[in-house]
C-alpha cells in the first residue's frame, strides 16, 4: 500500500508541471458534523487542467486528500471530448473515474461515455456544458460489484466584475447502489467562488453539497445530506 501511494504521489508531482491550476482547500466538514464525519480530510490539494485542440478537448483533475500523517487518497477524473462537426456545440464525451484510497486500496473505478452539449459567450467569460452519459462501475475491491449506471452532469463558469470574480462548479446526478444492491440517486455539487487577486493568484471557497454520497456517510447513520465548505487558494500556471 505504501508503495502504491508513493507511485501515485510521484505521478501527481509530475502532473503539476503541466497543470493549469493548483488549489489548496481547508475543509470545515469535520468541524460542522463532528461524529457524522469523523474521518473527513482537513486538507485537499486539487490539480486541474483543460486543453483544447483541433479534435476537441482534454480535461483532468486530481484531488489529493491529506492527513497529518499520510496521504489519504488520490482521486482523478480524466475525460476526452471529440467535436461532432465544425463549430457544432455537440461532442462525444469519454471519461475515466478512479484512484487510490487508503482504506480499501482504491476507489471503485468507473468508465463513462455519452453526448455533451457545450457553449460559451462571445468573449468566453461564460462557459457551460451538459453531459448525459452511460456509466459502468467495475468490481474494484471486496464488497463492490460491476453494474451499469447513468450520469447527468452540468458544468459552468462565469467571470465578472472586470475579471475580479469567478463563479464556477459542477453538479452530478448518478445512479449508485446500496449495500443490499438496490439503486439510489446520488447528487454531488461543488460550486466555487474566487476573488482573483491577480491573473495568477485567487482566494475563495468551495461548498460541497451531497446526498447519498457514500464517502460522506457514516455506516449506520441516517443522515444522507451534507454541506461541506472550504477556504481555498488557487494558483494559475
Amino acid at each position: 500500500m505504501k508503495k502504491l501511494f508513493s507511485i501515485a504521489l510521484m505521478a501527481i508531482v509530475a502532473l503539476t508541471v503541466q497543470a493549469q491550476n493548483v488549489q489548496v482547500h481547508y475543509d470545515f466538514g469535520r468541524n460542522i458534523y463532528g461524529d457524522e464525519q469523523p474521518d473527513r480530510q482537513k486538507v485537499t490539494v486539487t490539480l486541474e487542467q483543460f486543453k483544447a485542440d483541433d479534435w476537441g478537448s482534454w480535461f483532468y483533475f486530481v484531488d489529493i486528500d491529506l492527513s497529518r500523517k499520510f496521504l489519504r487518497s488520490a482521486y482523478t477524473e480524466i475525460s476526452r471530448e471529440f467535436n461532432l462537426g465544425t463549430n457544432s456545440p455537440f461532442a462525444a464525451h469519454v471519461e475515466y473515474d478512479g484512484g487510490l484510497y487508503h482504506v480499501t486500496g482504491s476507489y471503485q473505478h468507473a468508465a463513462l461515455i455519452g453526448p455533451a452539449y457545450n457553449g460559451h459567450s462571445a468573449d468566453f467569460s461564460k462557459t457551460w456544458s451538459v453531459q448525459l452519459m452511460y456509466k459502468h462501475y467495475f468490481k474494484s475491491y471486496e464488497g463492490t460489484s460491476s453494474y451499469p449506471s447513468f450520469q447527468l452532469t452540468g458544468v459552468w463558469s462565469t467571470t465578472f466584475a472586470q475579471k475580479k470574480c469567478t463563479f464556477s462548479g459542477f453538479i452530478d446526478f448518478w445512479r449508485g447502489e446500496k449495500a443490499d444492491g438496490h439503486g439510489q440517486l446520488v447528487i454531488l455539487s461543488e460550486p466555487q467562488f474566487w476573488y482573483n487577486v491577480t491573473d495568477r493568484f485567487s482566494i475563495g471557497s468551495e461548498v460541497e453539497f451531497s446526498n447519498n454520497f457514500v464517502f460522506n456517510m457514516k455506516p449506520g447513520s441516517d443522515q444522507t445530506f451534507f454541506v461541506n465548505p472550504t477556504l481555498a487558494v488557487k494558483w494559475n500556471f
